[in-house]
């Protein structure tokens, strides 16, 4: 098989995991475990594909434009944001187990997307619709001989069979990643992970600062899983992601709560993943004769390998999972 196309489809597979990971790690830098990103994957890609599905069913605008796409990924971030919500609440106000608070909504988000899914669409599979097209088929017309006297080899990386997701999500990874560690509310927001008593002394309002990390995870959690929905499950929303928050929050850790070790991190996991599709197209693979489901397990044995590797060497946030209160020093 042509090695491009395997690293095509590995940045398909990737790209959901990569910005997932990165919400992980912004809400627990401020100090809040967020178990929760699977169910803030099915919830944003739910309300998401609802949205999608309403813009195709009114006629408004085209179903197989980019720009359905990109406010399909607003409206699923946005969701997002909302649904994490009740993981602030119930861990900076409540103070309650945060474990036990992410957990409880990722048995939340299933529930209601097959209550109203059946509720209002007879269904809990949700389909929205819209064609999301690979950005080489929006081309203009006069971008066409461009394309085809360009695209080839390994630059086909940049044009062919991409997403507008892809490139959007790269670009929101960098962007957020600097903004964590370069700017003044990226700095306060990670003092609030590691010395709330500190941050606060000196006029840092922590709570605040680990609402907005937890904001911030859930929108890109909801985003992930818009993206996934669109590139990877034929854009049908349901009661599952197939465990890609699980994974995204293992990558964190693997990525010892750095974003470019978790790049790297999300990229393997991303090649593992896309292993089970690929593997009977690999002359490799397919001499060894494993069947299908081999592969599929590779994901999670190498998360199990890992997380006992790096068990020693944790970078994670020192008051992570801690409650704050306030006086506390």
């Amino acid at each position: 098989m042509d090695f491009v196309f395997i690293l095509q489809q590995t940045i398909i597979c990737m790209i959901p995991l990569l910005i997932v990971a990165l919400g992980g790690l912004f809400s627990e830098r401020s100090g809040v475990i967020n178990l929760a990103l699977d169910g803030e994957m099915i919830f944003g890609a739910f309300i998401g594909a609802i949205f999608v599905w309403g813009m195709v069913q009114n006629n408004i605008g085209l179903a197989t434009s980019q720009g359905v796409y990109f406010l399909g990924m607003l409206v699923a971030a946005l969701s997002g944001a909302i649904f994490s919500l009740l993981l602030s609440f119930s861990a900076i106000h409540l103070k309650a187990n945060q474990t036990i608070g992410g957990t409880s909504l990722n048995m939340l988000a299933p529930a209601i997307v097959c209550t109203f899914g059946l509720l209002f669409f007879n269904s809990e599979r949700i389909v929205s619709g819209g064609s999301f097209i690979l950005l080489k088929n929006s081309y203009p017309s006069w971008f066409q001989p461009v394309f085809d006297s360009w695209v080839g080899g390994f630059f086909s990386l940049l044009l062919d069979k991409v997403y507008l997701s892809t490139y959007v999500c790269v670009i929101l990874f960098i962007v957020l990643s600097v903004w964590l560690y370069r700017s003044k509310v990226g700095t306060h927001l990670r003092a609030c992970g590691e010395h709330p008593g500190a941050a606060a002394s000196v006029g840092i309002n922590v709570k605040k600062m680990r609402y907005l990390g937890v904001s911030i995870s859930g929108a890109l959690a909801g985003l992930g899983g818009f993206v996934y929905i669109a590139t990877s499950a034929a854009t049908a929303a349901e009661n599952t992601v197939a465990g890609l928050g699980f994974l995204a929050l293992a990558i964190m850790i693997f990525g010892n709560w750095r974003p470019l070790w978790i790049a790297l991190g999300a990229f393997l996991f991303g090649f593992l993943k896309c292993l089970g599709v690929l593997s009977s197209q690999i002359d490799f693979c397919s001499k060894l004769g494993l069947p299908m489901y081999f592969y599929n397990m590779m994901p999670y044995i190498v998360v199990i390998i890992v997380l006992v590797l790096v068990r020693k060497k944790s970078g994670c946030p020192k008051a992570e999972g801690i409650p704050y209160e306030e006086g506390q020093r």
